[in-house]
């Protein structure tokens, strides 16, 4: 687990720019100069940990530097008679390089982004993994490029900060982060998940390496928990693949809980777990249920208790490590957790994320479902007649709003992490920026997994866990999120995917592995109590701040700002605030 940088210029600012990344590998870093060409690479060793497996790694006229890791390494050498120098899973991708060129992507299992350069040929090959876990940005514009594992590496070698981009602001207070190839600054893109590109002759050409497959191969129950379960025993199994001790995040949740009791049964060891929780609102706190899971798996358990004080000393540095606008708000004690877990002398942990998107975990979905079902009951003139009196049915609840979308025929289902929906977007700004969404797929089940593993799993989540695990110098590895999981359960039949609860086929696995008060306790999400704790901290100041930053940037309406502000000192629209807040704290910071 590393972070990334190059330029295809020479830059006086490189090296302050590579010192940015130390947090992601403080164990080593180097530069090496091609020409008019620069390569930096900070290393946080967890496979093979001899000098040996240092980058920026270069054999045969090829220069690599990667972020990740390849947990099926091992078997790659063997499958594909690799002759490798080192027992590192870097030197497997220029091996496999050199044998395919740029078509063996999808051979390999694990997070990764990398940039190589191929000497010979006089190109850049870069790429990022199928689901994002790994980050990749880039700047390319009058001929000059620069590649790198952080956003702010690229604006300190650029010299200046580039302007707002507002097709992502619209993005964020929708979904709760950019999405796509936008980043908040203008000319500074993403490279997307499961895509890589080829840079050659002042040209970039992009392509997507891997997409998910919905054709339904399993039609039975009994075949469907088999697979999973002999998936779930292999992935957690390869995620072991260190030369350094792996912990285990444990939420006090199915996921993690599962998750961390497969580890134990594999490893036959006592394994270190670690959770947190609050001193007070104690509706948030899950420590109990993750006390429970650890006593009956063995665990060495190290739950954290956090107040106020805490989540406020740690609020500004969380912002940083996020280095964009990100309104998730269980990013400050998982920067809180992260700090303690690398503090204990811990580099790498699994953690449970995935497992609500792939086995409709939130109760959303239940919900949903609903409407949908509803959509297909309505007969041409039901709906003709609804639509004469949608407009009496708005009351700005989310109810309300779902049913105007069936009516007027638009996406209902949009993410699991939606904040702003179109109409409040509309109230909020002067002027919406628009962007294109994706067209729904037919089997609502497909479309609420695929869209929320793509938007809420794999631009919201993971790069939260990403940016903040990294501050702390630590790896996340995420089981649920091997791709050979995630094809197998998108060919399950929906139906039975369904079930008659949220997780139903794997709450029929765990049952076997943690107890049943864990499995049939209500769902409740990594949270917080954010909003208490800010208008406590920040009283009207929360407001200023974000009136002064809309009286400099002209975005929003006023009054709006000052509706939002009120509902959320009675608990509402707490997201919506929030999202506001975080992003004013942004630009007031960046650019005033």
């Amino acid at each position: 687990m590393c972070g990334i940088l190059g330029t295809n210029f020479l830059t006086s600012n490189f090296d302050e720019a590579l010192k940015h990344l130390n947090n992601r590998g403080p164990d080593f870093n180097k530069k090496i100069q091609l020409e008019e060409r620069l390569f930096g690479h900070t290393r946080l060793s967890i496979i093979d940990l001899d000098d040996e497996a240092n980058q920026p790694m270069v054999f045969d006229d090829i220069i690599l530097v990667f972020n990740g890791e390849i947990y099926n390494y091992k078997e790659l050498i063997e499958e594909e008679n690799l002759q490798c120098k080192t027992a590192s899973d870097t030197e497997v991708i220029i091996r496999l390089y050199q044998k395919y060129k740029e078509d063996f992507l999808n051979k390999l299992n694990g997070m990764f982004s990398f940039a190589l350069f191929d000497i010979k040929e006089n190109k850049y090959f870069c790429a990022r993994d199928r689901y994002g876990k790994k980050p990749f940005f880039y700047y390319f514009k009058d001929g000059k490029f620069i590649f790198s594992s952080s956003i702010q590496s690229i604006i300190k070698i650029l010299g200046t900060i580039p302007s707002l981009n507002k097709v992502a602001l619209s993005q964020y207070v929708q979904y709760f982060v950019s999405i796509g190839e936008n980043t908040f600054y203008k000319d500074i893109e993403a490279l997307e998940a499961s895509t890589y590109f080829v840079f050659k002759n002042n040209e970039i050409s992009k392509k997507k390496f891997y997409k998910i497959n919905t054709y339904k191969k399993i039609k039975t129950e009994k075949e469907a928990l088999e697979g999973i379960e002999d998936l779930l025993f292999k992935s957690v199994e390869s995620r072991l693949v260190s030369d350094v001790e792996v912990g285990s995040l444990l939420s006090g949740g199915i996921d993690s809980s599962l998750i961390s009791a497969l580890y134990s049964k594999i490893s036959g060891k006592k394994i270190n777990t670690f959770s947190i929780g609050y001193d007070e609102y104690k509706n948030y706190c899950e420590l109990d249920y993750a006390k429970i899971t650890a006593e009956h798996i063995n665990s060495n358990h190290t739950p954290v208790t956090i107040g106020k004080s805490d989540f406020i000393e740690y609020f500004e540095d969380t912002l940083t490590a996020l280095e964009e606008p990100h309104a998730d708000s269980a990013a400050i004690p998982l920067n809180i957790l992260t700090n303690k877990i690398h503090k204990m002398g811990i580099k790498t942990v699994l953690s449970g994320e995935g497992s609500d998107e792939l086995f409709l975990g939130y109760d959303n979905y239940a919900k949903f479902l609903g409407y949908y079902d509803f959509e297909k009951t309505l007969s041409q003139g039901q709906n003709e007649f609804l639509n004469s009196i949608i407009s009496a049915l708005q009351n700005n609840t989310k109810e309300s709003e779902y049913l105007r979308r069936i009516v007027k025929k638009q996406t209902l289902y949009n993410s699991f992490g939606e904040i702003y929906s179109n109409i409040q977007k509309k109230k909020l700004f002067k002027k919406v920026p628009t962007f294109k969404s994706e067209k729904p797929k037919k089997d609502p089940v497909d479309w609420m997994s695929y869209i929320d593993l793509k938007i809420w799993l794999g631009e919201a989540l993971l790069s939260k866990v990403d940016r903040v695990s990294m501050r702390n110098s630590l790896e996340v590895r995420t089981p649920f999120l091997d791709y050979r999981l995630v094809d197998f359960v998108f060919s399950i039949d929906s139906n039975i995917k369904v079930g008659d609860t949220n997780k139903y086929l794997l709450k029929k696995i765990a049952s076997k592995y943690i107890p049943e008060t864990i499995i049939n306790r209500t769902k409740k999400g990594f949270n917080s109590p954010f909003n208490e704790w800010i208008h406590s901290e920040y009283k009207e100041s929360i407001l200023d701040t974000i009136l002064k930053v809309n009286s400099e940037t002209n975005l929003f309406n006023e009054e709006y700002l000052k509706h939002i502000y009120q509902l959320s000192k009675n608990r509402k629209f707490k997201q919506h605030l929030w999202t506001i807040f975080i992003f004013s704290k942004w630009y007031k910071k960046t650019y005033l």
